[in-house]
């Protein structure tokens, strides 16, 4: 994970900042187009705009990035994979949307698969897993991230993609700024290299840009349940781009827990 990866140039909420910083600059351009004339739907729509960049830019990413400081990629990975479980609890509470049976055995199939990878083909190795107090950020983040996919519905529809995504990121960095600025003041920035800063970059066009705008649009096609279910396709497509381009050995484990994972996200996904 590159937010890990990152953890030692930049602190939780400066990187976060910078993140959507950049994604700002992308997207004002698209952006300032995309909501020229809207500004009285902007102005009633003001609530809902308002929480969906909260939950996604200052808290969830923040809060995830902290707990990436002092726990493992593994840990993280497979919580990450709980934001299904809390997107169904979302989507009940607010939408009374209930998961179906075929649903529940579809995630709980592409979660073994995921099982399966990280554990190398030996689940009794989970036993061996240790907490850490970044655990509970990410856990805690979980809920956030299920709030915001289910909220996505409320959005306004006079609003595209593009134009949703800017006003969101404008927002977010908004209320991100007094916090960066007294981080920043507390503890002096570090200067970051060239690798950070074109990872930077690459967080801030495709983690920030790219994936939220096919999320956002994934999430108004199936619902916040379905597309949640694809969130355990990461695992199986992380293990397949380093078998390609980090030359990783492709091991027995790594066939059964992709092939795992797609059963599970198909029949989770399928529809009649």
């Amino acid at each position: 994970m590159l937010g890990r990866a990152l953890r030692d140039t930049f602190d939780p909420v400066s990187l976060n900042f910078w993140r959507w910083f950049i994604a700002l600059v992308v997207l004002t351009p698209f952006g300032l187009r995309a909501v020229a004339g809207k500004g009285e739907i902007l102005r009633r729509h003001a609530g809902i705009l308002a929480l969906l960049a909260l939950l996604s830019v200052p808290l969830f990413q923040t809060m995830v990035y902290h707990g990436l400081r002092t726990t493992t990629a593994i840990n993280a990975l497979l919580l990450n994979s709980s934001a299904p479980v809390f997107m169904i609890a979302c989507s009940w509470l607010l939408e009374r949307e209930r998961a179906t049976v075929r649903q529940v055995a579809g995630m709980l199939i592409s979660l073994a698969g995921i099982v399966i990878i990280m554990t190398r083909g030996e689940p009794a190795r989970l036993l061996e897993l240790e907490l850490h107090a970044g655990d509970a950020w990410i856990l805690a983040g979980m809920p956030l991230w299920g709030l915001y996919s289910v909220l996505l519905k409320r959005r306004p529809a006079d609003l595209s993609g593009v134009g949703l995504l800017f006003v969101m990121a404008l927002l977010g960095v908004t209320m991100l700024a007094p916090f960066f600025v007294a981080q920043s003041m507390a503890t002096p920035p570090v200067a970051p290299t060239f690798d950070a800063i074109v990872a930077l970059v690459y967080v801030g066009i495709g983690a920030s840009v790219i994936a939220f705008i096919c999320w956002n649009r994934g999430v108004a096609i199936v619902g916040a349940n379905a597309a949640g279910f694809t969130l355990h396709l990461l695992p199986a497509f992380g293990t397949l781009l380093a078998i390609v381009f980090l030359h990783e050995e492709f091991r027995p484990f790594h066939a059964v827990g992709v092939a795992t994972i797609l059963v599970g996200v198909l029949l989770a996904t399928y529809r009649r």
